[in-house]
């Protein structure tokens, strides 16, 4: 079942599933008004939606233009839709209440540019939104969207498949905790019950961290400063939690909870240049960037790489790659694969020529070298995963620092080998050994087939006093990982590479 669900995911990047999540939410609504299973009227939650969507698309489409970045139509779908959900559905006939709509659509927008340090921005677009109408127009959100009976199964299945997709367990599941004990600790204890009831019946706590706490570009990026912020986010998201007379409000809480991420984050948004085009493998190319500041980074992290589309399609003009060149390296290389069938933003960026520009942000990433230089390490690598294994054995070889580390690389063919001059360099100048798994017409010394558990026992026989790096395709990836744990290595010494962006 786990799989089937997986392979489903894998066909949808991370924006346009929480764009269907938040869509499903509207539509079941408008169902359920009808029916008068939720408190709104059907005609007031339709104009409130488009009234949102309209203002957040027109208020983009401004900005984007005056900035000159690429405008992203998921995430101003994302952005309104939020706010349709968490805002108080209007009638037409409310002037007053259709301004106050109106300014949590313009802000929320434009705080993705005017709010921005680094063309990176500080705060959760909704969440900003609807804090500064709270404080200046005295219109509060009101969360309706978590406090429906009859929408909790919804927003039960959609949140567990984003937070799925994501792999952001560890910050949900810290937030929930934090929050949950932050409630009892300042509830009596005779009330336990009824304060857990309505903490999950009526209040928004599901629906703000699957969809607002999960927020990429808004949230930590490495392990423990993404549960610190969960943490952070959870005691303040408990209603009790004030200072004086003045009490949070989940807004608040996620506000606060940005700026300590922005402060342990790293900082900017980068607009890279092309300069060239160099082919590494049979459908493989890498595309290399400079930039006008440097980019400071760990070898084997990954960017999120946008390009403005005049037409895009059902995958959006985002895209989560690794960083194949190494922090030595003065230029920043993206190495890609193409496919037969390829998608609207590989085809944008297969054809760009040198001077044509490109945006990054988000670097990310805990698939990095261990901080202690002597543990043995093995990186397995399928077709285009090695790109994170050239960014790492770059570094080494530039800094020319040894490492116990073995190469174990799987291709379809002998075309499909990419790296050859670094894995090369790191085998003659840092004895860094590449066992090649070539499935179709392997020559003498490679392993014909794929990496399997007899190429492990085969090239590592301490394998279990070894760490794997896995980089491939989610199947290879999968399947390794599971063929690891049965020959008995421990899940900790196993990492595998994943991004949010994975489709």
């Amino acid at each position: 079942m786990i799989k089937t669900l997986d392979r489903l995911l894998d066909h949808l990047t991370m924006h346009r599933l929480v764009l269907y999540y938040l869509a499903a939410l509207l539509i079941a609504a408008l169902v359920f008004s009808f029916l008068k299973l939720v408190p709104h009227d059907p005609t007031a939650l339709a104009f409130t939606t488009a009234l949102v969507l309209a203002t957040c698309w027109i208020t983009n489409k401004v900005f984007a233009r005056i900035f000159e970045v690429p405008a992203n139509g998921e995430s101003v779908y994302i952005t309104a839709l939020i706010l349709a959900l968490i805002l108080d559905p209007i009638a037409p006939t409310e002037a007053k209440a259709i301004g106050a709509v109106a300014f949590a659509s313009v802000w929320a927008i434009s705080s993705k540019y005017i709010l921005a340090v680094g063309g990176k921005h500080l705060f959760n677009p909704a969440a900003l939104g609807v804090a500064l109408t709270a404080l200046l127009l005295d219109h509060p959100a009101t969360w309706w969207v978590g406090g429906n009976i009859w929408l909790f199964p919804l927003v039960l299945a959609g949140g567990a498949l984003v937070v799925r997709k994501l792999r952001r367990l560890d910050l949900v599941a810290t937030f929930l905790a934090v929050a949950l004990a932050t409630i009892l600790a300042t509830t009596d204890p005779s009330q336990y019950g009824t304060a857990l009831a309505e903490t999950f019946s009526s209040s928004p706590l599901l629906f703000f961290a699957f969809v607002m706490l999960t927020e990429p570009l808004t949230a930590p990026t490495t392990r423990w400063p993404r549960i610190a912020f969960a943490a952070i986010v959870g005691l303040l998201f408990a209603p009790n939690i004030h200072i004086g007379s003045f009490y949070f409000t989940p807004e608040l809480a996620l506000l606060a909870g940005n700026l300590f991420a922005y402060a342990v984050s790293p900082k900017g948004r980068f607009v890279l240049t092309l300069e060239r085009i160099e082919k590494t493998a049979v459908d493989s190319y890498d595309f290399i960037f400079k930039s006008q500041r440097k980019l400071a980074f760990q070898a084997g992290q990954y960017l999120e790489w946008t390009l403005g589309l005049e037409r895009s399609d059902n995958r959006g003009n985002r895209r989560y790659f690794t960083v194949a060149s190494s922090p030595t390296e003065q230029s920043v290389r993206l190495g890609v694969k193409f496919y037969p069938q390829s998608s609207a933003f590989k085809q944008a960026l297969g054809g760009m020529k040198p001077g044509a520009t490109i945006h990054a942000s988000q670097l990310a990433g805990d698939f990095t070298l261990p901080s202690d230089p002597d543990t043995k390490i093995a990186f397995l690598a399928g077709g285009i995963g090695i790109t994170p294994f050239r960014s790492m054995l770059q570094y080494l070889v530039d800094r020319k620092e040894m490492r116990p580390i073995v190469v174990l690389y799987g291709t379809e063919g002998q075309d499909d080998i990419a790296y050859r001059d670094v894995l090369g360099r790191a085998k003659r100048e840092l004895g860094i050994t590449t066992f090649h798994a070539v499935a179709k017409g392997a020559e003498r010394g490679q392993y014909p087939g794929y990496i399997d558990a007899r190429l492990v026992r085969l090239t590592l026989p301490d394998y279990l006093e070894r760490t794997f790096y896995i980089s491939g395709p989610q199947i290879m990836v999968k399947a390794l990982r599971g063929k690891l744990l049965a020959m008995g290595v421990r899940r900790s010494r196993i990492k595998v590479d994943y991004f949010p962006g994975f489709a």
